[in-house]
């Protein structure tokens, strides 16, 4: 007695399942194998930087890198930035940028090699895009307040500390280097406050101190 057509249409339906069955299976364990082995060179790669074999670790992540892989190519770029290998860190960074493209951590990765070789306009540029982003970060405010505050453009300086401080109204860093901003901005009432409230933070601050007694 033949099969009929439903019978047959059945068993077809069947073992389609079950080959893509075990081909989902074979393509699970291949990916779960995948996975431990950059797990694996990420652990190890820790390690190495923990005992400053940089090359070491650089090495071990080398083994599984993947041109597409954001983390991999951000965990690049600060090794090869901790060797020296000032353009591989570049180029890793920038990778991770176009990957994430809003994302700030690679960014602020790209500022670490750039800050070495002096590049300081390139620095102010991704600070800037950062800010674009996130106009409250806080660290990049400080740091682009400090950039021009020692370019001596205390006018370009002044919008940005004054908003790390509004932000964090007792933080010392914030404090004292808009109090000597204000100072070099001729501000001397706003600066003297501000010098006071460095003093509540750090009680016989030095540089408080001396900023006091310019003043009087």
């Amino acid at each position: 007695m033949k099969p009929s057509n439903e019978s047959q249409s059945y068993q077809r339906h069947f073992l389609k399942t079950i080959v893509l069955s075990l081909l989902f299976s074979g393509f699970v364990a291949v990916e779960t194998f995948a996975q431990d082995k950059t797990t694996e060179a990420f652990k190890q790669s820790y390690s190495l930087e923990k005992s400053q074999d940089y090359k070491g670790a650089i090495a071990s992540l080398g083994q599984v890198y993947e041109a597409d892989g954001y983390e991999i190519n951000l965990r690049l770029g600060w090794l090869t930035y901790l060797a020296g290998q000032l353009s591989e860190s570049l180029e890793y960074y920038n990778k991770a940028v176009a990957l994430k493209p809003y994302a700030i951590e690679p960014k602020l990765g790209l500022v670490l090699p750039l800050s070495v070789q002096g590049k300081w306009n390139e620095v102010e540029e991704i600070y800037q895009k950062i800010l674009q982003i996130d106009p409250q970060n806080t660290l990049v405010n400080y740091r682009l307040g400090l950039i021009y505050y020692n370019r001596g453009s205390y006018d370009k300086a002044d919008p940005y500390l004054e908003k790390v401080v509004n932000l964090y109204p007792f933080d010392y860093d914030g404090l004292i280097l808009l109090a000597w901003n204000k100072l070099k901005l001729q501000k001397f009432r706003e600066a003297k406050v501000l010098f006071q409230k460095v003093l509540l933070n750090s009680p016989e601050d030095a540089s408080a101190l001396e900023g006091l007694k310019s003043i009087k």
